[in-house]
């Protein structure tokens, strides 16, 4: 069964950084993009940053430009978003998600298999 797992949430401080980790498991994750969204309280879900499924095409943001990064390693069956200089309005459950395009707009309604997300908490 298909299944994706985030890691790494937390309550962090203003300019601090944290990386989220979305293990696969179930399927091979080198034939599907990957993204990364997040929900904030009384918000919708929007795309925070996706990936090709071969890593080369990335898409990011733009509130989180220069910030954040993502990446792939295939091998480990896994995609990460390191999260640079947090801000209290980054405050969010952020998800993963993947489609089995090769590469998709960050935009929740294109992807198909989900995680049950991780918390992040930016505040002093």
């Amino acid at each position: 069964q298909l299944q994706l797992v985030e890691s790494g949430g937390g309550l962090v401080q203003p300019g601090e950084s944290l990386r989220l980790s979305c293990a696969a498991s179930g399927f091979t994750l080198n034939y599907y993009a990957i993204g990364w969204f997040r929900q904030a309280p009384g918000k919708e879900r929007e795309g925070v940053s996706c990936i090709s499924n071969s890593g080369s095409n990335t898409n990011y943001a733009d509130s989180v430009k220069g910030r954040f990064t993502i990446s792939r390693d295939n091998a480990k069956n896994t995609v990460y978003l390191q999260m640079n200089s947090l801000k209290p309005e980054d405050t969010a459950i952020y998800f993963c998600a993947a489609t089995s395009r090769l590469f998709s707009p960050c935009v929740p309604a294109r992807y198909d298999y989900w995680g049950q997300g991780t918390q992040v908490t930016v505040s002093s």
